[in-house]
């Protein structure tokens, strides 16, 4: 794929390609490709992260447009999925609930309210926590036993933010603050402004060190959301508008010519990941619209976007995207992440 001229970024040609991009994700299928997540990750039809995303992707989508059709293809999802049968209750299967908890707000289902609420509280009080009282990054399948992970906050703490405000609970809006103040303390580098990958209570170290750049977009994309949600005030909000300026800062300095970026920030001969790419156009974009990041860095972000959708085709199918990333212990790890 080329790089899109600057003209794809008008309203009118994203407004169609978002189109079709929603369109094709919640048609795609696995159709043979070997998964080694516990929970298949591919087929929009499961119950796991990359389907959480997806779909507070559609939400936004729908807020944007005011498109009913949208919305109750949200809620067709829900219904389905929930019929089926949930998943156990982890960090990841955590992620769909974001939607569904907004989705509650509009339309007060009072079993999806019911549904939200009950999560919520088992994140408050079931989750295990690590020392300091971190949330620990449980998967399906594994338990990383004294690991935070960056992936947490955008995959749980932005649920429990929102839960918080909907039911007027402080002890979680609490919560949920404290969350990102701890995997500050543990996962911020401080010498580059970026953020590594996890953190181990178990030998006390950060894995590899590896700034990797999916992780670091959670970190963009999420705490600006996370911002919006709970319209956060004082000194904590103080710490992350300026980790996140920090964050910024050093992004710039390794964007590639095409407005991408490695899946090792820092490693420029590691591929170019869209996903990350993705989500630093959205959370600086959104940052500048907020008032909350320097209004030149727009121009990053928008470099950016034009990197993303020159990896998209004309069907809405989006290319160079790395597969599910657990830790890993050393650097060439994350270069071997499939695409």
């Amino acid at each position: 794929m080329t790089t899109a001229p600057a003209s794809t970024l008008s309203h009118a040609n994203l407004a169609a390609l978002r189109t079709v991009i929603a369109d094709g994700m919640m048609r795609i299928r696995n159709e043979g490709i070997q998964e080694v997540c516990a929970i298949p990750i591919i087929d929009f039809e499961v119950w796991e992260w990359p389907q959480g995303v997806g779909l507070y992707g559609l939400w936004k989508l729908y807020q944007d447009t005011g498109d009913r059709a949208v919305r109750d293809r949200i809620a067709g999802w829900f219904d389905r999925r929930i019929a089926a049968g949930l998943p156990s209750r982890n960090v990841n299967t955590t992620a769909p609930m974001l939607t569904l908890a907004h989705l509650a707000e509009e339309t007060g289902n009072p079993a999806h309210l019911a549904l939200c609420t009950e999560w919520a509280e088992w994140v408050m009080r079931g989750l295990p926590r690590t020392q300091d009282g971190g949330m620990q990054h449980v998967v399906s399948g594994e338990m990383f036993d004294g690991q935070l992970w960056d992936d947490t906050l955008y995959m749980t703490v932005l649920f429990l933010a929102k839960m918080g405000m909907l039911l007027k609970r402080q002890d979680m809006i609490d919560e949920a603050v404290y969350q990102f103040q701890v995997h500050i303390q543990y996962l911020y580098d401080r010498a580059t402004g970026l953020w590594y990958h996890g953190w181990n209570f178990n030998g006390r170290h950060n894995f590899a060190k590896a700034l990797w750049a999916r992780g670091n977009c959670w970190i963009t994309a999420g705490t600006y959301d996370f911002l919006e949600i709970t319209g956060l005030q004082g000194p904590a909000r103080r710490q992350l508008v300026t980790v996140l300026a920090a964050q910024v800062a050093a992004l710039e300095k390794f964007q590639h010519a095409d407005g991408m970026w490695s899946t090792l920030i820092d490693d420029p001969a590691s591929y170019k990941e869209t996903s990350a790419t993705a989500g630093f156009a959205y959370g600086i974009l959104k940052g500048v619209r907020l008032g909350l990041l320097d209004p030149r860095y727009a121009a990053v972000g928008r470099k950016a976007l034009t990197g993303v959708v020159a990896q998209i085709d004309a069907q809405g199918n989006v290319g160079g995207v790395s597969y599910g990333t657990p830790v890993g212990a050393d650097l060439d790890h994350y270069r071997k992440i499939p695409i």
